[in-house]
This record gives C-alpha cells, sequence and structure tokens, in this order.
C-alpha cells in the first residue's frame, strides 16, 4: 500500500508539472491569431496516417529514415507496455494486462525485440551527431544549447531501453517460470545472468521504479525539447494546410476591402474596430499554425539542405525561422498573455530575423516539400515580408520599380498596354 502511495504521488507530481506546462503554452496560444479549418477531416487523418505512422516523408533518406522509422514505431509499441507499468503502480497488481493472454505475449515479445531496436536506433544517431560532422546539423540558429538538448533527448532514450530490458530480464530471473507474457530477448539476457531469487527481486524493482522515474521526467522535459515533436507532430500533420504548396493565402483585412470596392459598399461600411497589422511584425501576428509549427520543428535541418538560398550563400534558413519563432515566444509570449501591450522595444522582424534572409527567400517551396511534418515556411516569410512592404516600405529597390510598374502599367513590366503584344507582329 506505501508504495501505491509513492507510486501515486510520483504520477501526480509528474501530471502537474506537464499540466503547469501546457497551461503556459495556451497561453502563448491565446495571443496567436486564429486559423479557420476547412472540413477535410477524412483526407486530414489519410494525410495523417501516411506522413506520421507511415513515416513516408522520412523515408526520403531510405537508411537514415527507415532507422528513425524503426525507432518511432517501436516507441508506439512500447507505450503499451508503459500504460501497463502505470496501472500496476496504482492497483498494485502484477502485469495487469496479462488477461489478454496471446495477444499479450504479442505486445510483449514485440515490445521487447522493439526495445533493442530502439536503443541500437538511439545510439547510432548519438554516435552520428558526435562523431561525425553533418552539415545540416550545423548553422547560427543552433546554439551549444541546441545541440546538447540533442544529446540529452538521446541518451534519456538510451537509459528508457535500458531499463526496460533490465526490468524484463529481472522478471524472468525473479519468477522464472511463472513470468506472464514471452520475451525472447530478455530471456538471452537473463540467460547470462547467475544470481538468486533475493538479487532478483531487486534488480526487478531498481529497474522498474528507474524505468516510472525515467518517464515522468523525459515527459517533462519534452516541451522545453527540439523532441515535442513526439508530442506535437501528429496534430501538426493533422492541422497543415490541404492547399498546393505554392499557395498563399490572401489578408483578411485586404480581402474583405477588396469585395467591399468590388460590390461598392465600400463606402457605406462604418468601421468600428481598430485596423489590424498587416503582416507579421512580432509574435502576437503570428497565426496558432505557425507557432505548432515552431514547436513541432525537429530541427533536422533537411529545409535548409534544399533551401537554394542556402545553399549559394546567402543568409536564409528556413530552420532558423521556426527557432526563432519559438524562442521568440518564450521571450516575450508570457508577459503579452498578461498585458497584451507589452512591448520590450524588440520584435521578431527585423531584431530575430533580418530583412536580408526574409527577401532572399524564392518561394520555391522546396524547405516545405522537405519538411517531414508539413511545416510550411514560406506562408510565415511571405508574412513577414507583407509587413514590411505595407508597413514599413522597406522594398528591395528591384521591387520598388515593379510595384510602379504595376500602378502605371498594370504589369511588372515598363511596357503599356497597348504595346504589350507588340511582340507578336514582328
Amino acid at each position: 500500500m506505501v508504495v501505491q502511495i509513492v507510486f501515486f504521488l510520483l504520477l501526480v507530481v509528474a501530471i502537474g508539472l506537464l499540466y503547469r506546462t501546457s497551461l503556459e503554452m495556451q497561453k502563448c496560444f491565446r495571443i496567436t491569431k486564429p486559423v479557420s479549418f476547412d472540413g477535410l477531416w477524412q483526407k486530414r487523418l489519410q494525410l495523417t496516417l501516411k506522413v506520421v505512422l507511415g513515416q513516408s516523408k522520412i523515408m526520403r533518406k531510405p537508411f537514415v529514415g527507415m532507422i528513425h522509422a524503426l525507432v518511432f514505431w517501436g516507441f508506439l509499441v512500447i507505450t503499451i507496455g508503459t500504460l501497463e507499468l502505470v496501472v500496476d503502480g496504482l492497483s498494485g497488481q502484477y502485469r495487469s494486462f496479462s488477461g489478454l493472454e496471446r495477444i499479450y505475449e504479442i505486445i510483449t515479445a514485440s515490445g521487447d525485440i522493439f526495445a533493442v531496436i530502439v536503443l541500437l536506433g538511439a545510439a547510432f544517431f548519438l554516435v552520428r551527431r558526435m562523431g561525425f560532422h553533418i552539415k545540416r546539423f550545423y548553422g547560427i540558429e543552433l546554439t551549444r544549447m541546441n545541440k546538447q538538448d540533442a544529446n540529452i533527448a538521446l541518451l534519456f532514450i538510451l537509459f528508457l531501453m535500458v531499463s526496460l530490458l533490465g526490468l524484463n530480464t529481472y522478471d524472468l530471473l525473479w519468477h522464472e517460470t511463472q513470468t506472464e507474457g514471452w520475451y525472447p530477448v530478455s530471456n538471452i539476457l537473463a540467460s547470462w545472468i547467475n544470481g538468486n531469487g533475493l538479487m532478483a527481486r531487486e534488480g526487478f524493482h531498481f529497474f522498474w521504479w528507474g524505468h516510472i522515474l525515467l518517464i515522468f521526467i523525459f515527459a517533462n522535459y519534452l516541451p522545453y525539447s527540439k523532441h515535442f515533436h513526439v508530442f506535437m507532430s501528429l496534430p501538426n500533420v493533422f492541422l497543415s494546410s490541404m492547399k498546393p504548396l505554392a499557395f498563399l493565402p490572401a489578408m483578411p483585412d485586404v480581402t474583405k476591402e477588396v469585395k467591399l470596392m468590388l460590390t461598392g459598399d465600400a463606402f457605406q461600411v462604418e468601421e468600428t474596430n481598430e485596423p489590424g497589422r498587416f503582416g507579421v511584425k512580432d509574435v502576437e501576428d503570428v497565426t496558432s499554425l505557425n507557432y505548432l509549427n515552431a514547436l513541432t520543428c525537429t530541427q533536422c535541418g533537411r529545409c535548409t539542405e534544399v533551401c537554394p538560398a542556402n545553399i549559394t550563400g546567402k543568409e536564409l534558413s528556413p530552420r532558423k525561422i521556426f527557432v526563432d519563432l519559438r524562442n521568440r515566444m518564450m521571450e516575450k509570449g508570457p508577459f503579452l498573455s498578461e498585458a497584451p501591450k507589452y512591448h520590450d522595444d524588440l520584435s521578431l522582424v527585423s531584431d530575430y530575423i533580418t530583412n536580408e534572409e526574409l527577401w532572399a527567400c524564392t518561394t520555391c517551396n522546396a524547405c516545405a516539400q522537405e519538411c517531414p511534418l508539413n511545416i510550411s515556411h514560406p506562408n510565415l516569410i511571405m508574412d513577414m515580408r507583407r509587413y514590411l512592404v505595407l508597413e514599413e516600405g522597406k522594398v528591395p529597390e528591384g521591387l520598388n520599380a515593379m510595384f510602379a510598374n504595376i500602378e502605371n502599367n498594370g504589369a511588372p513590366w515598363k511596357f503599356s498596354p497597348q504595346d504589350r503584344l507588340n511582340w507578336t507582329q514582328q
């Protein structure tokens, strides 16, 4: 009974801390602009199954992609065992799901095998990060803390798998033929260990509690880590845009004004609300989907790796856009949630993301195409450009000439409308 009380208190603390973190994030979501979604729920579900569960975009790099997919699928299977441990801890029972019989044997066997696969996968990724100079793992947006964060998360996964295998192995040594389930890998490990019943029991409890505590700590570490995509990837892909990649949404305020002008009602409507900002200047101007993208970003660098602007030496790194957004929201979001007019004389555009970065984007959508979690970088970049053009008037010289041509000639070219088809007569 004492053990159950201790477990219950630890569970309450872990859930309480996670809930507190979620409340802080909810405050940040409240200051963002809402996004309306279509009713294509079936298509969204199909996309989610393909991209998240099927890991389709990860597989564009077949070798590394398959290892990542196996780690992901392994976590899904092992999560069932984690739920059982929680039920065991609360009820004081042993192997609570064992009543499933044959299904339980399949679950435990697959979990035991996947524990080794995940362990080897995490070790591979850790060695790859620390021992090899992979170009996309570097950039001005990735600080020393970012790199340590990736290593810490991988070490957590390593220790989780070691504790799970240790738990199963010492369970077999302790209960021998009475152990519920089937553990092909742990059976081999148990055969290598010579120990009496007392040592086996102590070993089982050590790894059981070690595994549970690691789960509780890791769950509360994830929201502050780039590995938060473990939680956020599914909702992010499900809520991602179903429009073609090249589609750029219009600004609602501008659309409204154009419609009023076309219907002849522009001068009959009394505007009572304060006009909103054109485009994005700071975190309070981004949409909830933009912020969700920032929380989901794995910082893998696949977007930057294929960006033609970055490849040719320009300042733009698509990954940096969302790393900066997340950092800026952590800095300013909590204050804005308490005081909507709060300002600290800094802004996302110019102070975090330079004008040169934004104008380097060619809107080719290579970054959005390659992102394994369906993040759209060009949409946010274009909203920041809109702010620079419509509110700051900061435009490259070449664009100023184009704007003048559009205003005077109705087209980007320096020809009058009457002369536009002259070339066909030559």
